[in-house]
């Protein structure tokens, strides 16, 4: 089955050394600073980048994310069984305020109050302002139809859905990530429920977020379960994140896998077993449905090539030459 990958970029307009250094999680080394040979770089920008497959979330789910893994490193000893790792994650989400928001400012902790959102579809290649509830303090943009724990948040729309929010079947191929919203804990314990979801907010092709000004001093964000602290410009300094399509990897499943292929669909010209083949970052060698992949054009550096061989994967993981 072929499967998206995505890429993020993100541009902070301030001098450099003036935002402290990323503490990445392991599996994140992708997302380091680009250097000045870079075509990604530009004069007076701080630019970073890197890469998920299976997904991408900002706001409060990575905020109680991160907690409990700070934790966890600091504290090893106490992180011993799966019940009290559940007990000591739901404790984390409560004293963040994920189950319980602030009774004085309904949007506390609002995404809207942290940034402004923009996609493009495929079809119409103009960047919209998503609308967004104040009530909304967690969004996932998800590739896999797999989120914490292997739950769904997109859901499977019904038919009148589909027709009156112009959504398509969520494919793992089809060059489209599904944007989920989440208004606190509570919201995210309807997806134990048949047919529960979150939120659904968009289909995009790509997504643009810019920070508003001096809003935060940080901002949560998790890529494949992976939380960490992004630190933004207390100046007022613009900072924004642009996610595109990157590029397709084969990737093997079983017959009761949960994610779906554009490819293998019935009357599709490419039957089952007949995909297209790739190596793990290569184009497909066989003419792509979809269209053009938007990927950056050539690697300026050997460091820059390693990095993109290892993508979203763990030194341990990385691609033989």
């Amino acid at each position: 089955m072929n499967i998206d990958s995505w890429h993020i970029v993100m541009k902070m307009t301030t001098p450099t050394g003036s935002v402290e250094p990323v503490k990445l999680p392991h599996s994140l080394h992708a997302f380091n600073k680009v250097s000045e040979s870079d075509e990604l770089h530009e004069v007076g920008c701080q630019t970073f980048r890197g890469g998920f497959w299976n997904y991408f979330s900002i706001g409060m789910d990575a905020q109680v994310s991160y907690e409990f893994h700070r934790q966890r490193q600091e504290n090893p000893e106490k992180f011993k069984s799966q019940l009290i790792n559940q007990g000591t994650y739901a404790k984390i989400g409560i004293t963040q305020g994920w189950f319980l928001a602030n009774a004085t400012d309904r949007s506390s902790k609002s995404i809207n109050k942290l940034a402004t959102i923009e996609i493009q579809t495929k079809n119409d290649h103009v960047w919209r302002k998503l609308k967004i509830s104040k009530s909304v303090r967690s969004i996932v943009m998800l590739n896999l139809p797999s989120f914490s724990g292997g739950l769904n948040p997109w859901g499977n729309p019904n038919h009148s859905i589909y027709k009156k929010r112009d959504f398509t079947p969520a494919f793992v191929d089809d060059g489209l990530i599904e944007l989920v919203g989440f208004r606190n804990g509570w919201h995210g314990l309807a997806l134990l429920v048949p047919e529960g979801h979150g939120t659904r907010l968009a289909q995009a092709h790509k997504v643009r977020m810019t920070f508003h000004k001096g809003s935060a001093k940080e901002a949560y964000m998790r890529m494949d379960g992976e939380p960490w602290l992004q630190p933004l410009p207390e100046d007022g300094s613009e900072t924004k994140i642009v996610i595109t399509r990157l590029r397709q990897a084969v990737m093997l499943t079983t017959g009761n896998c949960i994610a779906a292929s554009a490819s293998h669909e019935p009357g599709n010209v490419m039957e089952s077993g007949q995909g297209s083949l790739c190596n793990i970052f290569g184009e497909s060698t066989s003419p792509d449905h979809l269209e053009p992949i938007d990927s950056d054009s050539g690697d300026s550096s050997s460091e820059d090539s390693e990095a993109r061989r290892k993508f979203g994967a763990a030194d341990t993981f990385k691609v033989d030459s």
